[in-house]
């Protein structure tokens, strides 16, 4: 079995798939580095038979800047470092260099329509509501402040979570509420000049005109509002899911817990217990959530993985996804069967998994 890997080189991604494969007793996998593939516009090519792993083009400051310039269709200038800047050109970029990719011949384990879907939060979400699986309801389009309160107030709802269209890792997210002329904005997004910024630290804004100004500084690039979901707590912090499916099965999860409305592991917050909150919820909620996470996984046939975050509702009574990643299996010294995330994609490869068999479309919604 040979594998190939695009990616950053130097990444920890590529580092660990690269040991899983060595540790299944297979040559490491050749590595085309993004750089290359963005720079040159050359094709990757590869065998016919060879397993082709697309890996996050992220955490490389000028792999972004040559995605934002080939999506923008002119020379774009490097950001600062956690500058939100251009996800709309770089979302684009990244759709390019996926036809790239696949041009390049060999088995792709994540089907590119699948990536670009995943990155898109209104399809994404779209896809999966009409699939009936258990989502947030979302608003219309909105570009701006003025464009997401009108919507709010013809919707009736006073909390939201206003998301970039094609944003990452919490960045540029606003846990949004209002109560009469009252306002307030949890996000790790920190205003300095005229940029704004991903700040590893959760913040609030209780002032109109700086919520105003993320929000219309966001809104070009595109945004997804969803109606607030609560979710579940144990103790003085509330939880959600990271649930890595593979192969159809999901197997790796993380629970991800905070005393903020974001609880991405990189803010600052803690690892939960899986029994303890599996418990929690009860075995006939906790298996339903499970079903759920293979069901969305079914949407994207041909995909060896999807990270699905699941969030149960305070109280337990259900649950609802949040959110489909594409480069969703980061999941550093999580086990399942001895395996971590790595290790188990590179198991299924080995078990007979292949996109060309798995392509064939099963219905998502059940």
């Amino acid at each position: 079995m040979r594998l190939a890997v695009v990616g950053n080189p130097d990444n920890r991604r590529v580092t660990m798939f690269t040991e899983a494969v060595l540790r299944a007793g297979l040559p490491a996998p050749a590595v085309h580095p993004w750089r290359a593939v963005l720079s040159s516009g050359l094709v990757p090519a590869v065998d016919p038979g060879t397993f082709v792993r697309i890996e996050s083009p992220g955490e490389d400051a000028e792999v972004d800047r040559l995605l934002r310039e080939i999506g923008g269709g002119r020379p774009a200038m490097p950001a600062e470092h956690g500058e939100i800047v251009g996800s709309a050109a770089a979302f684009a970029g990244l759709r390019w260099a996926l036809d790239r990719i696949a041009a390049g011949g060999g088995l792709l384990l994540s089907r590119p329509a699948d990536i670009l879907t995943m990155s898109d939060k209104p399809r994404c979400h779209a896809l999966l509501s009409a699939a009936g699986l258990p989502v947030p309801p979302a608003l219309p389009p909105v570009h701006d402040y003025a464009s997401l309160r009108a919507a709010m107030a013809d919707a009736g709802w006073s909390r939201v979570f206003v998301k970039p269209a094609h944003g990452s890792s919490a960045s540029g997210v606003l846990a949004f509420a209002t109560a009469g002329r009252r306002v307030t904005a949890a996000t790790s997004v920190e205003i300095s000049g005229d940029k704004i910024f991903n700040n590893l630290r959760v913040r609030r804004y209780d002032d109109e005109a700086s919520i105003r100004t993320v929000v219309d500084r966001l809104g070009p690039d595109g945004l997804h509002v969803e109606r607030w979901f609560p979710k579940a707590a144990l103790g003085d912090r509330v939880l959600d899911l990271r649930v890595v499916v593979i192969a159809g099965e999901p197997r790796h999860v993380v629970v991800r817990t905070s005393r903020s409305p974001m609880t991405n592991l990189h803010l600052g917050n803690a690892r939960g217990d899986v029994p303890a909150v599996r418990a929690a919820a009860g075995e006939r909620a906790w298996a339903a959530a499970m079903e759920t996470c293979a069901r969305v996984a079914a949407c994207f046939p041909g995909t060896l993985h999807a990270g699905v975050d699941l969030m149960f509702r305070a109280g337990w009574r259900d649950h609802a996804v949040a959110e489909v990643n594409a480069f969703g299996d980061l999941l550093p010294r999580v086990l399942a069967g001895g395996l971590d995330t790595y290790d188990a994609q590179v198991a299924a490869l080995a078990r007979g998994w292949s996109p060309v068999r798995e392509g064939v479309a099963v219905p998502c919604g059940g």
